[in-house]
């Protein structure tokens, strides 16, 4: 595990976990919301970032620069999807796979984000559909080429998940149901299990 200071005009640091072999792909993890208590310690992404460890994938679990709206955010995760390409460069220019996990307001600014960086998979988890007028996470999913695996809690009563949620069974996309509500108490490794596994299919299986 060590610390990863983002590059890109904001103050954006992170915690990168690498498996104990060499790294086969890179999956960056963004937190929900910052003024809510959304970090990189967020419990569902650490799970995630040890599930994923376990199978061979390095995380970039990391923290936003200075609020900002959610433009300066989503251009946070713009940063650490490059950084993470550039990271795992091969030699031969021929880089790992590199995905993109978002939880919450992550997950709305992980759909916005691959919709200009073209990660190879992307998995949400509880996203709402429209962050701002011009951050409109349902109009990105339509414009992301990669496979998306949108997880959702059936309770949740938090954010406006059902249209992401619909748009993505129209394209053919992956779709999870939860049993719970916004916080999925007591489902961390379930969702852990759920997106190592699509990413396995995605990063490792399709590379």
């Amino acid at each position: 595990m060590s610390d990863v200071l983002i590059p890109g005009g904001r103050d954006v640091r992170g915690t990168l976990e690498e498996p104990t072999d060499e790294p086969r792909a890179v999956v960056v993890a963004c937190p929900p919301h910052p003024q809510q208590g959304g970090s990189r310690s967020d419990p569902r992404l650490v799970a995630l970032g040890d599930a994923l460890t376990e199978v061979g994938i390095a995380c970039l679990r990391f923290e936003y620069g200075p609020w900002d709206e959610g433009r300066g955010e989503r251009e946070d995760v713009r940063n650490a999807v490059r950084w993470a390409r550039d990271e795992y460069d091969g030699a031969d220019g021929d880089g790992l796979p590199v995905g993109v996990f978002g939880y919450s307001f992550g997950a709305s600014l992980a759909l916005l984000a691959a919709a200009d960086t073209d990660p190879d998979a992307v998995a949400v988890l509880a996203p709402t559909a429209r962050l701002a007028e011009d951050l409109d996470a349902l109009a990105a999913l339509d414009a992301i080429e990669a496979p998306v695996h949108v997880c959702y809690g059936e309770r949740d009563t938090t954010v406006d998940w059902e249209p992401v949620v619909e748009r993505a069974r129209e394209r053919g996309d992956e779709t999870t149901a939860l049993a719970g509500d916004h916080f999925f108490l007591g489902k961390h490794d379930e969702i852990a299990a759920t997106v190592r596994s699509f990413f396995e299919r995605t990063l490792l299986e399709a590379a």
